[in-house]
């Protein structure tokens, strides 16, 4: 019984996220209210707060499932990472890298929805902006991790290297978020890939 209980509390809880997620990217972030999520949920303000103790907790939340579906794993450094894209960085293969940024890429249909709801959420939330921006730093400190394995580069220059590739591809999966062109045709990733591979690759 008891762990029947637990099945559906967590059941709720994923009911709330799922419900969350699809009213911020329809209705934005800052037009959604607690009420809005309880209701169409099928539950009520009281349960909402039993799960989550803020609208800001329930984007947070939505932020570490986004971390679950790009594999970043818990860190004690840098609070997540993806050993992966330290591995690719270390050995700094063109091809490597491409393979990494087109797996990225090959998700973006299923992340869409957490992007668009973290950009509207930090435009207004000053918690949330910190949140992404630390995101954003792990993100950056993988490829500097990268970069120190591999011993490439000055040291000094090695976290603006990563700061420069993080923003080329945050910027590409934006433009691809308004425009949604098709990654199997449209050269921006072999451009994008390319450029990645002269700031942080081999020579």
């Amino acid at each position: 019984m008891a762990n029947l209980r637990v099945l559906q509390k967590e059941q709720t809880r994923q009911r709330l996220l799922d419900t969350a997620l699809e009213l911020f990217e329809s209705k934005g972030y800052s037009a959604t209210t607690i009420d809005d999520i309880a209701v169409a949920a099928g539950t009520t303000r009281v349960t909402f707060y039993a799960h989550f103790a803020s609208r800001r907790a329930i984007m947070a939340a939505l932020i570490a499932q986004l971390n679950v579906i790009l594999e970043r794993a818990q860190s004690p450094v840098h609070g997540s990472t993806a050993p992966l894209l330290v591995d690719v960085v270390r050995a700094g293969t063109p091809a490597g890298i491409g393979a990494w940024l087109r797996q990225q890429a090959a998700r973006w249909t299923v992340i869409r929805p957490y992007i668009i709801a973290a950009s509207t959420a930090a435009a207004v939330e000053p918690e949330i902006r910190d949140l992404v921006d630390e995101w954003s730093e792990e993100v950056v400190g993988d490829i500097k991790d990268g970069l120190d394995l591999a011993e490439r580069f000055e040291p000094a220059t090695r976290h603006f290297r990563g700061v420069l590739a993080y923003e080329m591809l945050d910027r590409t999966t934006q433009h691809w978020i308004r425009h949604q062109w098709d990654i199997d045709t449209d050269p921006a990733l072999d451009v994008l890939a390319g450029a990645w591979a002269d700031l942080l690759g081999e020579r």
